[in-house]
């Protein structure tokens, strides 16, 4: 018998069965269960509060909320983004008939890096799509420079900034639009399901009739959409989870404490920073391993933290452009920085009810890893 429980990289966040039951109680007595009924225009409105935005659109995930906003926009040509992310981005370009061109990323907080930005823009050029990465913000002042002198669009995946604000102003209310994720593994999830924000209400507008196959009324189809909506289970779900998420990102602030007070200090180890003028919400715990300093890789500390039956991961690894669906188009080594970090990163398990013990022994894994190998 095991003395200790397996820990993931992330636990979903759920309310009590009992609330949860509470709260679909009227689905049950309605048979309303989707078609933006009343559960999808609540937490339509609550989240439109909750982030700060004007304007939010709600989807069945979030892959489909940045598909479907890239349609929505009618772009054409290449769109310069980062290599170092999850699959949907760019496979949301690419199945819009977009061309990605690959960003270097900021070797501190992994977002784009913006100073090579604008070296990637010519006549085909038609938007920026940056990532909001591991919470940490992209440089969202410099990007809206670069974006409006070259008149670009600027469409932010910010599927890991969910209840962040920069120097006051909500995570989703920069660019022409932001998608979140509401996924069962994020801060906030809807077990399925995400958003677009935007103060663009005619962007909203065609959000709208695209997530639910194009069609205007009833006699009228005037786009090629898909079937995009959030189900009202999902909403409720939202709605409930709504209620507990500051709670939750408190609860995550102090894992993310521990871990700091942990491993600070360890020769090697490059940990999570704090950006200035952004709250975050710790939705995850970043460590790059320079193995020349540490005494041992990022696969090292990962297999020995699997051996122990505590699973981190590799995220992002390995980029998008390095993916082999995209062999012979895209060389990695185009993008040096992402590829190291890549190859270096390791995310650790964080999710609210992490017991603060069960860091210190995932702390005393890797601090033990790293000791064997000097």
């Amino acid at each position: 018998m095991k003395d200790t429980e397996s820990i993931y990289v992330t636990r979903s966040s759920m309310p009590s069965l009992e609330e949860y039951v509470e709260e679909i109680r009227d689905i049950f007595d309605s048979h309303k269960l989707t078609n933006m009924g009343p559960k999808h225009r609540e937490l339509q409105k609550q989240l439109e509060g909750y982030l700060n935005v004007p304007h939010a659109e709600l989807l069945v995930n979030g892959h489909m909320a940045l598909e479907m906003t890239l349609q929505a926009f009618d772009l054409k040509g290449e769109v310069i983004t980062t290599p170092f992310t999850f699959a949907s981005t760019t496979h949301a370009i690419v199945r819009n008939g977009l061309t990605p061109v690959f960003c270097d990323i900021d070797p501190k907080d992994h977002t784009l890096d913006v100073t090579k930005i604008e070296a990637l823009i010519n006549d085909r050029t038609c938007a920026i799509l940056p990532v909001h990465v591991y919470g940490n913000m992209c440089n969202v002042y410099e990007i809206e420079r670069i974006a409006g002198k070259h008149g670009l669009r600027v469409i932010y995946d910010a599927a890991h900034a969910f209840g962040e604000t920069l120097d006051g102003k909500g995570a989703g209310s920069f660019g022409d639009a932001s998608i979140f994720s509401f996924h069962a593994t994020k801060v906030f999830n809807t077990i399925e399901g995400g958003c677009v924000t935007s103060s663009d209400e005619s962007l909203m507008k065609r959000l709208y009739e695209l997530k639910n196959f194009g069609i205007k009324n009833a006699e009228t189809v005037t786009a090629v959409g898909a079937n995009a909506k959030m189900n009202e289970f999902a909403a409720a779900m939202g709605i409930c989870n709504l209620r507990h998420v500051d709670g939750d990102i408190e609860k995550r602030s102090l894992v993310s404490g521990r871990y700091l007070e942990r491993l600070d200090g360890a020769k090697g180890l490059q940990l999570p920073i704090s950006q200035s003028g952004v709250k975050s919400n710790h939705s995850y715990f970043p460590v790059t391993v320079d193995p020349e300093e540490a005494g041992c890789t990022r696969d090292d500390i990962f297999d020995a933290l699997a051996a122990s039956d505590i699973h981190a991961r590799k995220y992002f690894y390995p980029l998008t452009n390095a993916f082999d669906c995209f062999r012979g188009q895209y060389d990695p080594n185009d993008t040096p920085v992402a590829k190291r970090v890549s190859e270096q990163v390791i995310t650790l398990p964080i999710y609210p009810d992490l017991p603060l013990n069960e860091v210190d022994r995932i702390c005393d894994v890797i601090l033990k890893t790293m000791s064997a190998g000097r």
